[in-house]
Order: C-alpha cells, then sequence, then structure tokens
C-alpha cells in the first residue's frame, strides 16, 4: 500500500529549488525514476510557468501560500494514482494542447504516429476524412488543422467523450462534425469518406493485469478493452464499415494491439483490402496498419 505524505506538510513545504527538483521522488512508488521526473517537470511547467532549465539552475521564486497549497493538491492526487494529464486537465499531442478528462483517454505518442502516416500520405482539398472512436478528438482535429480543405467527421458512442472533444475543436479552432454513433452498429453514411481513421478498444481482457494501475483503474474501459474471444471485434466492424463508406483506393489507418499484428491484418485481407501494411512505431512495437480499399467498385459487398 503507498504511504501518503499528509497533505498539510506538502502545503508547508519549502518551494526553493532544490525542493522542486527534487519532487519526483515522492512518485517513485508509483513510477519510475525518469517517469517520475517527466511528471514533476509537467506540473511545474503547465501549473506554475516554471521551465525545468530554471529550476535545474536554482532560477526559482518563492511560491505564495495559494500556489503551495495547490502544488500540495496536485501531489496528493497524483501519489494516489491519478494520472498526471487528468490532474492537470491537458493533455499534448501534436504539438498541442487538448483538454481531457476520465471520459476519454490519455492522448499518447504512439497516436501521434499514426497522425503523422496520415498526414505524410496526404489527401487532396476537398476529401473526406472519418475519425471512428474520437475521444477527446486528438485524431480528428489534428488531421483538420493539419491537412486543411479536409472536410473531417468524427464518431463516437460516449456523450461525455464528445462534449470534450468539441470544447477542444471550439477552443482549437478547428472544424470537425461530431456524431454520437457506435463502430459497431454505425449509421448510413451518404456521402463516401477517402480515409477512415480509429484508435479503437483492443486491449484484451486477459491484459489487464500487465497494465499499470493508473491506467487499467483510471482511463475509461469503454475505450480500452475488448473481450478475449473477441478482440478483433472493432476492427471487423472498420473493415465492414470501410467496403461500405469508402471511395476506391480509400484508406484505413488504424491503431492496434501489438500481439495481434497479424491477425489484424488478416481481417483487412480477408475483407479484400489490398495491400495491407502494418507499422512499428519508434519503440520497434508493431502498432500501426494501413489497409487500401481496391480501385474496382465491383469488388465492394
Amino acid at each position: 500500500m503507498l504511504r501518503l505524505t499528509p497533505f498539510a506538510t506538502f502545503a508547508r513545504m519549502d518551494t526553493d529549488a532544490h525542493t522542486l527538483s527534487t519532487l519526483w521522488r515522492r512518485l517513485v512508488p508509483l513510477y519510475d525514476e525518469r517517469e517520475a521526473r517527466a511528471i514533476v517537470r509537467v506540473v511545474l511547467d503547465d501549473a506554475f510557468g516554471l521551465r525545468p532549465v530554471d529550476v535545474y539552475a536554482g532560477k526559482v521564486r518563492q511560491f505564495s501560500a495559494d500556489e503551495r497549497q495547490h502544488l500540495a493538491r496536485i501531489l496528493e492526487r497524483l501519489e494516489a494514482g491519478e494520472p498526471v494529464q487528468y490532474v492537470l486537465g491537458t493533455a499534448r499531442f501534436a504539438g498541442r494542447t487538448f483538454e481531457v478528462e476520465p471520459a476519454v483517454l490519455i492522448p499518447r505518442p504512439e497516436t501521434e504516429e499514426l497522425v503523422a502516416w496520415v498526414e505524410a500520405d496526404g489527401l487532396a482539398p476537398g476529401s473526406r476524412l472519418l475519425d471512428g472512436g474520437t475521444g477527446s478528438g486528438c485524431i480528428a482535429i489534428t488531421l483538420a488543422l493539419d491537412l486543411p480543405g479536409t472536410e473531417v467527421e468524427a464518431w463516437d458512442v460516449s456523450p461525455e467523450a464528445l462534449a470534450v472533444a468539441r470544447r477542444n475543436a471550439a477552443r482549437l479552432d478547428a472544424a470537425v462534425k461530431f456524431v454520437r454513433a457506435d463502430l459497431l452498429s454505425p449509421p448510413c453514411v451518404a456521402e463516401g469518406f477517402d480515409v477512415v481513421a480509429s484508435n479503437p478498444p483492443y486491449v484484451r481482457e486477459s491484459e489487464r493485469t500487465a497494465m499499470e494501475a493508473h491506467v487499467v483503474g483510471r482511463e475509461p474501459a469503454l475505450a480500452l478493452f475488448v473481450p478475449d474471444d473477441d478482440a478483433l471485434r472493432f476492427y471487423h466492424a472498420l473493415a465492414r464499415l470501410g467496403r461500405q463508406c469508402l471511395r476506391p483506393l480509400g484508406r484505413i489507418y488504424v491503431e492496434l494491439n501489438e500481439a495481434l499484428g497479424e491477425e489484424t491484418a488478416g481481417v483487412f485481407r480477408r475483407a479484400g483490402y489490398d495491400p495491407v501494411e502494418l507499422r512499428r512505431d519508434q519503440f520497434g512495437r508493431t502498432r500501426m496498419l494501413r489497409a487500401v480499399l481496391p480501385s474496382n467498385p465491383s469488388l465492394k459487398q
């Protein structure tokens, strides 16, 4: 069991450079040293405007009483296992800051790589793109801003997630159409899409025990987990959706479970997509897939 430092101790603590530069030690029971240091850097920068270089150089000011109390509350929540992004209410993604709360997944670097793949392949002005299972809206909003002239639509089954995504789009001035829709029983699509991008649930229930507690207990299970006996359900749904609504030579980009890369690719190959390409992330893990719909419309089911 974690031993929490009393709130009052935090609230009275000194905030000199040495104290601030060693705050990470309080988080080591939950995180390794590298991650704990990174979390503290984010807190000091985002919540208090203190750059890491200034903290370690000793160029810091004393906090006011209110600031010390604010820092104390932040540390208390972090020690209780709450992710720093939920504590601060924001997460960084592809060079922008997004609002996050427990109704949405915290954006991750591998999803940035998926978005970068879509952007590298490019889209002609006037193209239509769908983000299936948008969560915070990070995929849809980033692509809408980085690919001007693209018409972007984003679906999610959760009204709470859609509310967060809409706020992010409004704050970042991104033109995205948000729709409450379930990928497993999608609505009829009147107009076709040129690209479908998705980071669907793909963690098998049996893999829960291997995940960190601050992920399993804090992030929305609806957006994370699938049954072991139907682990590829969302990829089957996306393959069907693509055959119904993708234009000829349209593309699907998905994030996936690294343990199920070939199985996921097989779903799209059997559905008639060609070529189907798996891609590794920056850490060498198979985490992404691109599937192209054949150009002959008669192949559609």
